[in-house]
Parts: C-alpha cells; structure tokens; sequence
C-alpha cells in the first residue's frame, strides 16, 4: 500500500514538473503577474471610459497573451515555431478586438475602435511580458496611457476650435 502513495506521490510531482526549480516558478509567476498587471493599467482606462471592455478583459488578454508565449518557451520550441504561434495569436486576438467594433446607421458612425486597439496592444504587451521583455511591456503600456488621456484632449481642443461661432 506504502508503495501505491509513493507512486501516485510520484506522479503528481513528475505533471507539475515544468516547474523544476524556485527560479524558473518566479520567473514565470513574474511574467503572469506583470502582463495581468499591466493589462488592467491598460483595461482600467476604458472601464473608466464606460467601454464594454475593461479591466477584466485587458487582464485576461494580457494573461493569455503571456501564457501563449510562455508555454512554447518552456517546451523549447524554435523561433521559428514560435512566430507561428504570435501570428495565430495576433489573429485570435483580432477577432476578439472586432467584437467591440460597433457600426452605427451613419457611414461614419463607427464605436470601439479604439478599444478594438487597445485589446489588440494589450496582447502584444502581454506578449511582451511573457517572452521576458519586461521593461519593454512596461514603457508600451506607458506610452499607450500617454495615447489614451493626452490625445483625447488634443481631439477635443480641435473640435473647439474647428466648430463655427
């Protein structure tokens, strides 16, 4: 009987074996945590603007982008397996950002692109992150909140001084 828990003892340990050591949990757990993190920076911006994509579905994109990414790395694909796999990712996530892609009556009434764009930046941050550019995830999401709240107040100082008195 002693022999059977041993065995079964042994079979769990060897399914969670791609995580062989306390380095390689940390730097996984790391890259996870950044892209949800840095997803909801993103995600936290449009659920303040009311979009019907926010926080939750930025930290998801940005989680799955990273999980994509991360699991061919652990496996030892090629770079060339794994740009296969960015390119099936980048699609997916084109579909899930036209989703949010609403067309008014009007020719130019079209609603969620932006957010569209966000989802689809989310995942490439989330990409990012999962390969182990950390820094450049981070200055992505940065620059895209810059995106966000300065040029809408450029937009709008336009519209102003476009409209006739």
């Amino acid at each position: 009987m002693n022999e059977w828990w041993e065995a079964i003892i042994q079979t769990i340990f060897d399914e969670f074996s791609d995580l062989p050591d306390v380095s390689t949990f940390t730097r996984i757990t790391l890259r996870m945590l950044l892209a949800a993190i840095l997803g909801g920076i993103l995600g936290l911006e449009r659920e303040q603007q009311r979009k019907a994509a926010g926080l939750r579905t930025h930290m998801l994109v940005a989680l799955g982008a990273a999980l994509f990414v991360l699991i061919p790395q652990q496996s030892g694909v090629s770079d060339a397996d794994l740009t296969r796999v960015l390119q099936g990712l980048v699609a997916g996530v084109g579909f899930l950002g036209a989703g949010c892609i609403i067309k008014g009556q009007a020719e130019e009434e079209v609603k969620g692109l932006t957010t569209a764009a966000n989802i689809w930046l989310t995942a490439a941050i989330g990409m990012a992150a999962g390969i182990g550019r950390e820094a450049t995830a981070v200055i992505s999401t940065l620059i895209a909140l810059l995106i966000l709240s300065s040029v809408r107040r450029i937009e709008r100082y336009i519209e102003k001084r476009s409209k006739p008195v």
